[in-house]
């Protein structure tokens, strides 16, 4: 199992818009190709403009051929399109990360 742990950063006061772009152009483009994510979270505490979400992959082969299904995907393309017209975004960091061995991880994927 692969988890990509993605975390971006909105300008202030703009995550709320931000999240509502996606909901309405991106969200159904991107699960169409890699499914529901593990979650999609908002900031509690901490940085409020931070929002992360987490995919699940087999391996790296699977995180590919989903990735560039979706980066291939017209709507995709149109929401990416919009999301860099709306200029949200401050940054982004992104992590693969694998399980370890000595805890049960049956419950996610």
């Amino acid at each position: 199992m692969l988890l990509d742990v993605r975390t971006y950063c909105c300008r202030p006061g703009m995550l709320k818009a931000h999240l509502a772009l996606y909901v309405e152009y991106g969200k159904e483009a991107q699960t169409r190709h890699l499914g529901q994510p593990l979650a999609y979270l908002t900031t509690e505490s901490g940085d409020p403009n931070e929002y992360v979400h987490i995919w699940i992959y087999k391996d790296a082969a699977d995180r590919q051929a989903k990735r560039a299904a979706m980066v291939a995907d017209p709507d995709w393309q149109e929401y990416l399109r919009r999301n860099a017209e709306f200029g949200a975004l401050v940054s982004q960091n992104n992590r693969l990360m694998q399980p370890v061995d000595f805890f049960d991880h049956s419950h996610v994927g």
